[in-house]
């Protein structure tokens, strides 16, 4: 990150959903990243600090089957967790765009530090409001959060890893 860092727009950014997603990889079989992302995201910029949170029954993967057991104890544990959500506290951009974001990132019920990195952007929009946006990217151990399904693979190795890769991509447009 370059020497100069600079403030946020003020104001308050509300999300367009039309052109925001909110995903997640993990390494499924040691050889492949395996995608799922939620379709029901909130989030909000808001003098200076972003605030977001998405709604876990609507997980979504290539696999329509696979969301009843994302929903279980196992792994989101809906029932009892039925979000995910940030909130920052401190929002760095440099010169160049490149973006650094320290918050508490809460999963399951278990809130923990988290910073993404990413790129920051802002302009006007087609219809003449102020849009910013964010392309975010953290590394979270999803046992951090009670996320300890596992299962050996006949050969060797587990079935999916322990690191998860969270991926948000935002569009916000000014009030």
């Amino acid at each position: 990150m370059s020497t100069t860092i600079h403030p946020v727009r003020a104001g308050t950014y509300n999300l367009d959903p039309v052109h925001s997603t909110f995903g997640f990889a993990v390494t499924h079989n040691g050889v492949f990243s395996f995608r799922g992302q939620f379709d029901h995201v909130d989030a909000r910029l808001e003098d200076g600090a972003l605030v977001g949170t998405a709604h876990v029954d609507s997980v979504s993967t290539p696999i329509p089957q696979l969301k009843e057991q994302l929903l279980a104890t196992d792994f989101f544990d809906a029932a009892n967790a039925p979000t995910v959500s940030f909130e920052s506290n401190d929002i760095r951009i440099a010169d160049d765009g490149e973006l650094e974001v320290d918050g508490e990132l809460t999963l399951r019920g278990v809130t923990r530090p988290v910073t993404a990195t990413g790129r920051y952007a802002a302009g006007t929009g087609m219809h003449g409001n102020e849009v910013v946006g964010l392309e975010l990217e953290a590394t979270i151990d999803r046992r951090d959060y009670g996320l300890n399904w596992q299962a050996p693979l006949p050969g060797g190795g587990e079935a999916l890893g322990w690191d998860v890769t969270l991926e948000a991509h935002l569009q916000l447009v000014k009030e």
